[in-house]
């Protein structure tokens, strides 16, 4: 696509971004300023509400400084007059961040992310700086930087990580391509390190933003009737519930954030010298607001089980790391199928259907090469230690990592005094959802592989490299398939470990009747053709007659013919 539509497109994307959050802060305020003061007042004060709304979802902490004639009204302290209002409403921060992500993995799929991701960025900014000059105001005033710096990069780090993942993951040329093809080249599973972390620790985090939505909705459903007694004792009109619901509403991330913490662990505050956490809860007077209804009173320390939740995410992302390094290591660890040998001239069918079968039972023609046993060593290094230690401690760094971001994201001050400290510590919530993940990674990345499947493998291995080629020289049309159904017919994989003997001395002393198969082997190997079961002798006039045994298609059972 050209870069010029590119751009186009990201300037569209970064005025929709802006347009849409300003227009949810304005929609349920004109409802107000229509019902509730009936059209009389300066429609235009509702523009610097709405944009101090909207720069409080986007991070901007704000100053309200409250007029005096309303203290007078209301009988508030005059040193409760001043604060800082940041506790963010993330629903506005997670719209703004989905759509930023969007536009930059469309600009990469243009082939032209660094240009859409520019455009988007600077047109946002320009949008976020007349958002601020025009809607200043003196009860909610936020510092211009910070205004215009703060949802700026709300906007822009989604955008540029959805761009390199999706050029990392799609793009074939380009500076990112290259830096991947040369990551990937590098030995021993390392070049698969750098996706594998991304993929496992996005498992942890997404796993738990919604456990934490999912623990969040249940408070909410438990503690229904005390939410239901607040809003009564707030003792508003149908217009002001409405108004106050979707407030509300605009903060349900930042409480699936707060579950998320008290799953971790840690648990998060409703105020200065309280604590909510699955080891006890210790609070004091909170705010009238409903939503706050849904802060229990008291825990027990059966909730201290919910961190297993994490360490089971981690456990999740572990395996699903490590079956993909052990499936690229079998597929780099296959190995080349031996050069033909020459051809049988007394053979006249299908060597792709019968020369493996020929050279593993019969001793009429040279043993097929093997491959060189499998030791301890070999094992290490087609699974090494230390990719997977590396990928462990990453997955539970970048997992901590996000949980500190969405957990400072999620917390601030809603007023005065006591009021100054709500949501959950960033430090604690990133050691704990750290060493949870890392727990359960590490049991699945960092144990050794099953014995069981370690010799299945080797044996399987072994089996169908051996089956590679036919005794006839010519090799296995379709080696891969042939191969394993060759392995399953001679009953075990052990079997291709075995020494190649003449099938009429394999049981020769055995105990028990005799497979089928084996006779119509011993048949066939005696001079006759087999049909049905019972062998027939050969037509002696027959052109090309003589005493070397021909290779018939034989019927293996449980394996019929492809």
């Amino acid at each position: 696509m050209h870069r010029l539509i590119v751009a186009l497109l990201a300037t569209v994307d970064a005025a929709i971004a802006v347009a849409v959050g300003l227009a949810a802060t304005l929609a349920p305020l004109t409802l107000l300023w229509v019902f509730g003061f009936g059209g009389g007042a300066d429609w235009g004060v509702l523009w610097p509400a709405g944009v101090s709304v909207w720069q409080l979802g986007n991070l901007v902490p704000l100053h309200i400084t409250l007029p005096p004639e309303y203290l007078a009204t209301t009988g508030i302290d005059a040193d409760a007059a001043s604060f800082v209002l940041s506790l963010a409403p993330l629903a506005f921060a997670a719209f703004t961040a989905i759509f930023a992500a969007r536009s930059g993995a469309r600009a990469s799929h243009a082939d032209a992310w660094l240009t859409g991701v520019v455009t988007s960025t600077a047109v946002f900014a320009v949008l976020a700086t007349g958002a601020a000059l025009t809607g200043a105001n003196e009860v909610a005033r936020a510092e211009l930087w910070q205004a215009i710096l703060v949802p700026t990069l709300v906007f822009a780090v989604p955008a540029v990580v959805a761009a390199v993942v999706t050029e990392w993951s799609e793009a074939g040329a380009g500076a990112i391509a290259r830096l991947r093809d040369r990551i990937e080249a590098l030995p021993h599973q390392w070049g698969e390190v750098p996706a594998l972390v991304a993929r496992g620790a996005a498992v942890v985090v997404v796993g738990l933003v919604g456990i934490g939505a999912a623990v969040a909705a249940v408070a909410l459903f438990a503690r229904a009737g005390q939410i239901v007694a607040l809003f009564q004792a707030g003792d508003v009109d149908a217009l002001g519930a409405t108004v106050l619901t979707l407030a509300q509403l605009a903060y349900v991330p930042t409480l699936a954030v707060w579950g998320l913490s008290f799953v971790a662990g840690p648990g998060f505050a409703v105020g200065a010298d309280t604590s909510v956490s699955p080891a006890g809860t210790q609070v004091g007077v909170v705010p009238g607001l409903p939503a706050l209804g849904a802060v229990p009173d008291s825990t027990t320390t059966w909730l201290l089980l919910l961190a297993l939740l994490p360490v089971a995410l981690g456990a999740l992302a572990g395996w699903i790391v490590r079956s993909r390094l052990l499936h690229v290591g079998d597929s780099s660890r296959r190995m080349p199928q031996p050069a033909a040998a020459t051809a049988s001239a007394s053979s006249r069918f299908d060597a792709s259907k019968t020369a493996a079968l020929s050279g593993l039972l019969s001793g009429t023609a040279d043993e097929p090469a093997r491959p060189e046993p499998q030791t301890a060593d070999t094992e290490e290094a087609e699974d090494p230690i230390g990719a997977r230690l590396v990928t462990t401690a990453a997955i539970a760094l970048v997992a901590g990592a996000a949980a500190a971001l969405l957990a400072w994201a999620a917390s601030g001050s809603l007023g005065p005094g006591r009021l100054a400290e709500f949501g959950p510590e960033p430090g604690p919530v990133a050691l704990a959802v750290g060493l949870e993940a890392m727990l359960g990674a590490g049991i699945l990345l960092l144990s050794p592989r099953s014995s069981r499947r370690v010799s299945g493998v080797r044996a399987d291995r072994v089996g169908r490299d051996a089956l590679g080629e036919g005794i006839g020289g010519e090799p296995i049309a379709g080696s891969e398939s042939g191969a394993a159904g060759a392995a399953g017919a001679a009953g075990a994989a052990g079997a291709a470990e075995a020494a190649v003997v003449e099938p009429a001395a394999a049981h020769e002393d055995a105990d028990g009747p005799v497979p089928e198969w084996l006779a119509r082997l011993r048949a066939q190997d005696e001079g006759g053709s087999v049909t049905g079961g019972v062998p027939a002798g050969r037509s002696s006039g027959a052109p090309g007659a003589s005493d070397e045994t021909r290779t018939e298609p034989i019927d293996l059972p449980g394996h019929p013919e492809r």
